[in-house]
């Protein structure tokens, strides 16, 4: 063997241990930030705990909740990582993803659905019964679905459990024709309704508070994206069209 093939040898073995030994150093650090994370607070399990785009952090995301931890595990912070060389919000990117996942295990039995002839979009809206602004979107139902637009409506009584919506969230989910009972409950007039199962008003108020919501109406997109408050038909209509295009570039 020559001397020079040696040395290259030598070097690449070198580097291979040090990069080993690096990764051995890295997943050590985050072994221990997770440990640490999930030990002061009871919601995260170490797996919520992971690498994130810059050296020296790590990223923290339970559903679309997501915060950053140095890699000492001393400091936590709490808002937008934004890569400001192409312009791009990563945190809102990650959050998207997560409510696109979360509402993907949404199934059709578990909503409450006001949909066209012909499908063109589909939306998810958290909605209070009680809520104004609910009330005017829901009030203008017709025009959203001319528009193609499908609403899978989730039941959130912003109040919680103890409040009357909640009780009448639960009547409406027990009603033989939801469709017309939440109609009703929006108008606040009588419907016809049954003792049953509602525990899954519970699932959309966990639910709503696991994709971060602040507030009703709230619509998710196929995409994740989340739009607090209300929007018209038209609007709404033209940012669909906006994102369809946008995704095909």
């Amino acid at each position: 063997m020559t001397r020079k093939l040696f040395i290259s040898l030598s070097l690449a073995t070198c580097l291979v241990l040090g990069s080993l030994a690096l990764a051995a150093d890295t997943d050590s650090n985050l072994d221990g930030v997770r440990a640490r994370i999930s030990g002061l607070f009871d919601v995260i399990e170490p797996e919520n705990v992971n690498k994130s785009p810059i050296d020296g952090w790590y990223k923290i995301q339970k559903g679309s909740i997501i915060a950053y931890v140095s890699e000492d595990g001393r400091y936590l912070l709490q808002g937008d990582l934004i890569d400001l060389d192409n312009g791009v919000n990563l945190t809102d990117i990650s959050r998207d993803e997560a409510r696109r996942e979360v509402m993907a295990r949404v199934s059709d039995d578990e909503v409450i659905s006001f949909a066209p002839s012909d499908v063109k979009y589909t939306v998810t809206v958290f909605t209070d019964v009680g809520c104004t602004y609910c009330r005017r979107l829901h009030s203008q139902i017709d025009e959203y679905l001319a528009h193609g637009i499908e609403v899978r409506y989730l039941l959130y009584p912003r109040n919680g459990p103890a409040s009357r919506e909640w009780n009448t969230s639960e009547e409406v989910w027990c009603a033989t024709d939801r469709n017309g009972a939440l109609t009703a409950a929006k108008l606040d007039r009588k419907f016809e309704t049954s003792a049953c199962d509602a525990s899954i008003i519970q699932d959309h108020y966990v639910l709503g508070q696991e994709i971060g919501l602040s507030g009703t109406p709230a619509i998710v997109l196929e995409d994740g994206t989340l739009i607090g408050g209300y929007v018209p038909a038209d609007a709404l209509s033209q940012q669909l069209e906006q994102k369809i295009a946008q995704a095909s570039r």
